[in-house]
This record gives structure tokens, sequence and C-alpha cells, in this order.
């Protein structure tokens, strides 16, 4: 007999917005198909830091995310820089870094490109920042959204995933 979707188990989800000096986080609870926002925020570093100890920051910073949600699966989005070359090495050094921390948690990642989490949205690939905001807002019945852009992103990145993955639908 088929579980009805009330009954089954809520999962946590964590969407990550990659950057070097700023990484957006943020934590969704969904069950059956309802979601509830559950915290977001960003992970930092100061330019005036060393390069390795910025990567540690991010390291120790997503550790305790993980730690503290324990997260069903993590979603990142990738990365795509076709004009600033040096802004979009350094971001892959971060991105480097989150997905190895993931990959030692053994969570499940999904992986998905700003156009998916526009189209999963908004039906749009090329959906504005305030269009893909004013849908975070909406889905998760926000009262306003968070100041962060980054961790709006990650939100976003968070909900693409629960509607992409049809693991648990």
């Amino acid at each position: 007999m088929p579980t009805s979707k009330s009954t089954r188990t809520p999962i946590t989800i964590l969407g990550i917005d990659p950057g070097f000096a700023d990484t957006g986080y943020a934590v969704i609870r969904v069950h059956g198909q309802v979601m509830t926002y559950i915290a977001c925020g960003s992970i930092t570093s100061s330019p005036r830091e060393i390069f390795s100890d910025r990567l540690l920051l991010l390291e120790a910073g997503l550790e305790k995310i993980l730690n503290k949600f324990k997260p069903t699966l993590v979603a990142v989005e990738k990365i795509f820089f076709a004009q600033n070359v040096t802004t979009g090495i350094t971001v892959a050094h971060a991105r480097g870094v989150i997905l190895l921390t993931i990959a030692r948690h053994h969570t499940l990642l999904a992986e998905y490109t700003p156009l998916e989490v526009k189209q999963s949205l908004t039906s749009y690939g090329h959906a504005t920042k305030p269009q893909v905001g004013q849908m975070v807002k909406t889905l998760l019945k926000l009262s306003s959204l968070p100041q962060q852009d980054d961790a709006v992103d990650a939100l976003a990145i968070a909900i693409c995933a629960h509607f992409r993955n049809k693991t648990w639908v």
C-alpha cells in the first residue's frame, strides 16, 4: 500500500550559493509538498585574511551548519563565469572546499545551474533576482526576504532541489 504524502518523514534541505567572500546558505524542511523556512545566512571572510585561512573559515562554518541541521540533501549552485576568470577561480576554490566538506558528511548532493534554479522557481530561465526573490517569499510564506542576497539565492537553490528531486514527492 502506498504511503500518503502526509505521513512521510520530513526532510531537511540545505541550499548553498558558493562564494569566496560570502557563501550563502539556507535550510528548509519539506513534509510532503509543504516547505518551511528554517534558517539562512552567510559564511563570510575578510579580504585581509590569508587565502588559505579564508578557505578554512569556510570549511569550519559549513561544518557547523551541517552538524547543526543534519540535512538530508545539500543542493549547491554550479558556478558559471564567462567574464571574470579571476573571480571564477577563487569561487571554484571555495566550491571545492564546499563539495569536499559535504562528501565528508556522506550527505546526498545535488547541483543546479543558475538557469535551472530560475526555471524551477519562475518557469523562466532568465528571471531577474527580484522575480526569483518574490517567488522565494511566496513559496515559503515569508513576510520579508533576508537582507543578504546570497542567502536569498541559497533559499532558491534549496527550493529548486525540492522541486527537482522526485525521491520524496
